[in-house]
């Protein structure tokens, strides 16, 4: 069944992992999807591979090149998606991710800290900033944020990517409760480690590799299964879910 008929979705970090994973979802549920990221080729090829698959559900996905960390580059894709399909409907804000150059708060670099904050949490503060006149306007809409276990329990080393992501859950739970009149409803995924190719490639150690996976009641994750709770969020099913922050954990923060 299509669970987004008749919606149009932005999603940020389209080019690759959840972001696309969550694209093909959106488009094979029936969503106009416009597929933000900084990647040109990236982006093009999700663009391809959702409209590839979206078999007759109605669903298609545009490319639009987008910084998410730029307040006029942000602006100009909302309203390039508003004027291509008329409204929109669903924001998933999922542009960011960390690096190898996090560290403990002692030893973390200033670059690092400010590049992690300007994408993880300024890019959601952006998106929603420029989505949420568009939802006004249209009526409503669903806020779909990244957080992450990390923002959820200690996650030492990695504490740039803490504090964006510790950001992101408490912007989450106030813009909820500002814009419920609106019937906008915010909600956030907390996901655990997610086997994109990107955080494949952060795996150089096969020992730390298992001993972290070992901590995961039902394993790693795939894109797949943060694009199915990104759908639910998005459709109607979760009309009155709003403010919260959902583990997709492989029970990691109860284990």
């Amino acid at each position: 069944m299509n669970r987004l008929d008749g919606k149009v979705a932005l999603v940020t970090g389209g080019g690759g992992g959840i972001g696309r994973a969550t694209t093909a979802r959106f488009v094979a549920e029936g969503a106009k999807v416009v597929v933000a990221d900084i990647d040109d080729a990236a982006g093009q090829k999700t663009e391809e591979m959702a409209n590839a698959g979206a078999g007759n559900s109605g669903g298609e996905a545009i490319f639009l090149q987008t910084d998410v960390t730029e307040n006029d580059s942000v602006a100009a894709t909302v309203a390039a998606a508003r004027d291509q399909f008329g409204k929109l409907d669903i924001l998933h804000n999922n542009a960011g991710g960390s690096t190898s150059d996090d560290g403990p708060i002692a030893d973390v670099p200033d670059d690092e800290f400010w590049r992690a904050i300007k994408l993880d949490l300024y890019g959601t503060f952006l998106g929603c900033r420029h989505v949420i006149p568009a939802m006004q306007a249209s009526g409503g809409g669903s806020i779909i944020n990244m957080s992450s276990v990390a923002a959820l329990m200690a996650f030492p080393g990695r504490d740039a990517y803490t504090a964006a992501k510790g950001g992101i859950a408490a912007i989450t739970r106030s813009t909820a409760v500002e814009y419920g009149k609106d019937k906008i409803r915010v909600n956030a995924i907390a996901p655990t480690v997610i086997l994109t190719e990107r955080v494949k490639n952060l795996f150089s150690d096969q020992a730390v590799k298992d001993k972290l996976e070992a901590m995961h009641v039902l394993g790693f994750g795939e894109p797949m299964d943060i694009a199915e709770m990104a759908v639910y969020l998005a459709s109607d099913e979760s009309r009155l879910v709003t403010g919260q922050v959902f583990p997709v954990d492989s029970g990691l923060t109860v284990k």
